[in-house]
């Protein structure tokens, strides 16, 4: 029987580094290739070792596929290309294309030229990876090669992000990447048709959450900025450069225009233009209501949010500061963390998921003395709050996307393993499917029942109705007789006549005899003529006909 294989090298049981090898119809794809926030040594990567000890990887794998530009789904991509080598297409949606290089640019500034590291890739090398991308439309089916073919699905999430669909023959994936179900204040739902797939591969960032009203979220956020501001403490906000900063930072701006607030909201320099201009450029990917006013205003343009120099952290008074990134495990928002972390005035609002490691999960934790580089160590006395506006799918959202791809298998991935425990349980329990939750370089094996389409003529499905019984239904299997026959590459069920017609054939009958040894006492006449007698009376009772 034919199957599909799935190895997730990152991701299995664990959030982060997201890479996932899939095998199918003789075809290995790689889906993301991300990096682990909370390590700086070998874990960082996934390990390709697994694929191969030595060469490059563009004999093995037919292509890569990343979701969408969060460096845990693309992170390690110039290291895998570039270092350890593969020269194949990697396929990802327009802004993921034009994000993608800055976000990894920035990621190795950070990694090279303030933490010093040598091993490691250069710009360059990043250009180099680039040129191997090959765009993807929304609902383009693409084809990779004769038998391989792909089409993107709309996530939600983050610009540009998307799911993917990869079919070879009658059999297919869905790999979903991160996805959100619900529309937010500048991207839409995830979509997805009825593709029934023999297997979806999805997130469980949050698979034992049901998240709240968005409406209440968001009025406690509001509420804890203010009340904040009006003590005269300073927030800081880590975010990511793209995505939940653009959602905050609406929110904010029309929260200050409605209260006529003049504590400054800052926002971490050179990224916020970026991102500005590629919402511009990527209008269509976000959702009806910014498309809609877009022309009038654009929501992305802010009066209140200016942008951030890091002499401002240490201006006293009141003021908000969004700064990346987002799990406080470098860069400017870990700088400003330590400035503010003794003061109990001063707030920092987590609005996402933190992944183990990080100075975010471990504040989260509630740990108060935190040890930073050079055996320093660090107290924090400010207010810590978590509020979830990250764009992942919760269980709600789980099941709901397992009702429209109505898959025929499912398969768990970027979660921790006791909640994608209880999803898993969930699952089976409520659609009657098979769930599975691999850890890292571990293989599932997942048996495929490829359909093969025959033709059928109308002449034999009429001599079928004419026999009687119950008129054929779609989902009730009905057992035909016919000839099959295979020509061009095509298979029909036809007529055994209808078959001797085309084919050029004549019909034969076949004799079957055999010799069968009787022990009787009487004479060999008599012994025939009682066989005769008895055949006779039986082929008479057997046939309505008389006499055979």
């Amino acid at each position: 029987m034919p199957d599909i294989k799935v190895t997730p090298l990152g991701a299995g049981q664990d959030v982060g580094r997201s890479c996932i090898l899939v095998s199918i119809g003789g075809k290995n794809i790689m889906l993301d290739c991300g990096m682990h926030m909370g390590y700086n040594d070998d874990r960082r990567f996934p390990d390709f070792s697994y694929i191969t000890q030595n060469g490059r990887l563009t004999e093995f794998l037919d292509c890569v596929i990343i979701s969408h530009f969060h460096l845990d789904h693309c992170g390690a991509l110039p290291y895998m290309s570039e270092m350890v080598g593969y020269d194949g297409p990697i396929y990802m949606t327009h802004p993921t294309k034009a994000i993608c290089p800055i976000l990894l640019e920035d990621f190795r500034k950070i990694t090279v030229d303030k933490k010093g590291e040598t091993n490691f890739f250069t710009s360059q090398m990043i250009k180099d990876c680039m040129k191997k991308v090959v765009p993807l439309n929304l609902h383009q089916t693409v084809q990779v090669d004769e038998e391989l073919e792909i089409k993107a699905y709309y996530a939600g999430h983050v610009l540009g992000a998307a799911m993917v669909q990869i079919k070879v023959g009658s059999e297919s994936v869905v790999y979903t990447g991160d996805y959100n179900m619900t529309p937010d204040r500048h991207l839409g739902a995830a979509w997805i048709d009825k593709c029934r797939p023999d297997l979806l591969i999805s997130e469980s960032t949050y698979a034992t959450t049901i998240r709240d009203s968005k409406r209440c979220r968001e009025r406690d956020f509001l509420k804890k900025v203010h009340e904040t501001v009006e003590r005269g403490g300073k927030v800081l906000i880590p975010v990511f450069a793209l995505g939940r900063a653009q959602e905050l930072c609406i929110l904010l701006e029309t929260f200050w225009e409605r209260m006529n607030l003049k504590a400054p909201i800052y926002f971490s320099t050179g990224l916020t233009e970026k991102a500005n201009h590629y919402y511009k450029l990527f209008i269509t990917w976000t959702n009806q209501k910014i498309r809609k006013t877009f022309v009038q205003r654009n929501m992305f343009e802010f009066k209140h949010i200016k942008a951030f120099d890091r002499s401002y952290a240490d201006n006293p008074g009141p003021m908000v500061v969004f700064a990346t990134p987002g799990m406080l495990h470098a860069g400017q928002s870990l700088l400003i963390f330590k400035k503010w972390a003794g003061n109990e005035k001063n707030m920092v609002i987590m609005p996402g998921y933190c992944v183990q490691g990080t100075v975010g999960h471990k504040i989260l934790n509630g740990q108060k003395k935190l040890e930073m580089e050079g055996r320093a160590t660090l107290d924090v006395k400010l207010q810590v709050e978590y509020m979830s506006f990250s764009a992942h799918a919760d269980a709600k959202g789980i099941m709901q996307l397992i009702r429209m791809a109505e898959p025929r298998n499912m398969l768990l991935v970027h979660g921790e393993a006791k909640k994608m425990e209880f999803l898993k349980d969930k699952i089976e329990q409520e659609f009657s499917i098979s769930c599975y939750m691999p850890a890292n370089g571990e293989t599932t094996s997942i048996v495929t029942n490829p359909s093969v389409p025959v033709d059928i003529s109308l002449n034999l499905l009429k001599r079928e109705m004419a026999l009687g019984g119950p008129l054929p239904d779609a989902k009730r299997p009905r057992t035909m007789h016919g000839t099959l026959i295979m020509k061009d590459n095509s298979l029909r069920l036809v007529s055994p006549e209808q078959a001797l017609k085309e084919l050029g054939l004549s019909e034969h009958q076949l004799r079957f005899t055999c010799r069968v040894q009787l022990h009787d006492p009487h004479s060999d006449n008599d012994t025939l003529g009682r066989i005769y007698t008895h055949l006779k009376s039986h082929s008479v009772n057997a046939s309505p006909y008389g006499p055979i």
